[in-house]
């Protein structure tokens, strides 16, 4: 593989790191990770700042952080995990970052290894209830 070549893993693995770290401002600036619900207890608005040049967004169960330069949008998954992902949040990633990701600008492609990775139990869903799925060994998928 090229150095340039990005796999699945790649984009997994750069996704769940930026909603790391804006998931960790969002804890020096709220208190928590998950602020869900003080917008719905209407102690923060919906849209707000975090930072100088860094915001936050909350829909539904998620929330999108839009850094200075690019975005990542996650949703909340099960007792306020934040390690999921699925095909759709993907897609979005890796088309805010198309020099990075080429390849997968094309959401069938996701969608493809997506099912790859399910099939070969690589990832696997959150929960029974969630849409969302981690990674089943995520220590050796980093190596």
């Amino acid at each position: 593989m090229k150095k340039d070549d990005k796999n699945l893993e790649d984009l997994i693995t750069d996704f769940l790191s930026k909603v790391e770290s804006g998931t960790e401002l969002l804890q020096k600036k709220f208190g928590t990770r998950n602020i869900l619900r003080l917008w719905r207890s209407k102690q923060i608005e919906r849209c707000g700042e975090i930072t100088d040049g860094i915001q936050y967004e909350l829909h539904g169960v998620g929330c999108a952080i839009h850094f200075p330069s690019e975005s990542v949008d996650f949703d909340y998954g099960s007792n306020n995990r934040i390690d999921g992902f699925d095909v759709w949040r993907l897609y979005i990633y890796a088309s805010d970052r198309p020099s990075k990701y080429k390849k997968y600008c094309d959401k069938k492609i996701v969608e493809k290894e997506f099912k790859e990775y399910i099939a070969s139990g690589r990832i696997e869903k959150m929960s029974p209830s969630d849409n969302l799925y981690i990674r089943v060994n995520p220590d050796l998928a980093a190596k």
